[in-house]
């Protein structure tokens, strides 16, 4: 191509005054060449957004948003700016998913491991009574918990340090501060006192003769109480204690999540089971392993009556995660659920690699 076939090919602003620039240089023709080169990328690249944009014009707005979280863990894996981490039994043994009205008591099984979460109360401060709390359940209670074991990983300490303010700390958890009665204030403050108050059990079986329960509440102390319907009433500490056996616990059996994805399903609790326990059966996964609907029924069912309208119901919520991982090596059938072994770089959240590896790869 000839200098003018090129000229002819520029069009944005900046690029033309780059052309003028260079007029009368002896390499004019090769700089017209570059700042050709340069516009055809641009141009690449609006094409590529204006398809994206196309197609996500059709989409939903839960679909666009998954769509993005997906374009953009695709192009930035998991770093440790976006990796939070959660205890290993609370993803396979998950909180409930409504708020079980008039019970004190929510029990969930996974294999050998079992989870027990005891309603307590709390001391109000205005009135010196002991008040009934009612069971956390539900996605905050589930992101708040999140948040506070991430916390106690990267401070690597049992008391931890939060934000002064509960808008802070919903902010901190990248969530918006809104008020009123469906406001996120008054969402977050419920499912934080719920967790102060509550006591949990873990219990752990090997399948044979041997068995261990862990009395537990995870909150040693955990300081924070809706007095009033203001959020003026509210009265907050920011440091949080956990309780040593659970930290102690927590710390050996963390499991890494992508932040991104999980807001990304912030809003359903069964998704965030979903993402969690995937994410911690995937990584231990050696050779196919098929899970019945009945087994699948009873670890996400609760909220199902029917085996059948829990089949609805699980197939659309893994097809949203397939939507953000959709090399997710995951399959359902009239059987069940097939979970393949996973390479690593296909995993939710990839595994950090050793010092040592690193440190070769650097030197190579």
């Amino acid at each position: 191509m000839t200098a003018e076939d090129h000229l002819a090919t520029i069009r944005d602003a900046d690029l033309l005054e780059e052309v003028e620039r260079a007029r009368g240089h002896f390499m004019f023709k090769t700089i017209v060449e570059h700042i050709a080169h340069k516009q055809e990328q641009r141009d690449a690249q609006q094409a590529k957004q204006s398809a994206v944009e196309a197609r996500r014009a059709a989409m939903s707005r839960d679909q666009r948003r998954r769509d993005a979280v997906r374009e953009v863990i695709e192009a930035a894996p998991s770093s440790p700016e976006n990796i939070q981490n959660i205890h290993s039994v609370l993803a396979l043994c998950g909180l409930p998913y409504r708020e079980p009205k008039g019970e004190r008591e929510f029990f969930r099984e996974y294999g050998r491991n079992t989870l027990s979460i005891m309603a307590g109360r709390l001391k109000n401060p205005k009135t010196g009574q002991m008040e009934v709390q009612g069971l956390p359940y539900g996605p905050k209670a589930r992101l708040v918990l999140l948040h506070l074991c991430t916390e106690a990983v990267r401070q690597r300490s049992a008391r931890i340090e939060v934000a002064d303010s509960l808008s802070g700390f919903i902010k901190q958890m990248g969530f918006p501060v809104t008020g009123g009665e469906r406001g996120t204030l008054r969402q977050f403050k419920e499912q934080l006192n719920r967790l102060a108050a509550c006591t949990m059990q873990i219990g752990l079986w090997d399948g044979a003769s041997r068995s261990s329960t862990l009395n537990v509440p995870p909150f040693r102390q955990l300081d924070i109480w809706l007095t009033g319907s203001s959020d003026q009433g509210l009265l907050w500490s920011n440091t949080v204690q956990f309780h040593a056996d659970f930290y102690d616990n927590l710390i050996q059996h963390a499991l890494p999540v992508d932040i991104r994805a999980a807001r990304a399903f912030s809003g359903s609790a069964r998704k965030l089971d979903m993402l969690f326990w995937l994410g911690y059966r995937l990584r231990t996964v050696q050779r196919p392993l098929k899970l019945s609907w009945d087994n699948l029924h009873q670890q996400f069912g609760s909220d199902n009556a029917s085996i059948r309208s829990f089949k609805q119901a699980f197939k659309g919520d893994l097809a949203h995660i397939k939507e953000v991982f959709p090399r997710l090596r995951v399959s359902l059938d009239d059987g069940g659920m097939l979970l393949l072994p996973t390479d690593p770089s296909e995993l939710l959240v990839q595994p950090r690699r050793p010092k040592a590896e690193k440190l070769s790869a650097s030197a190579a």
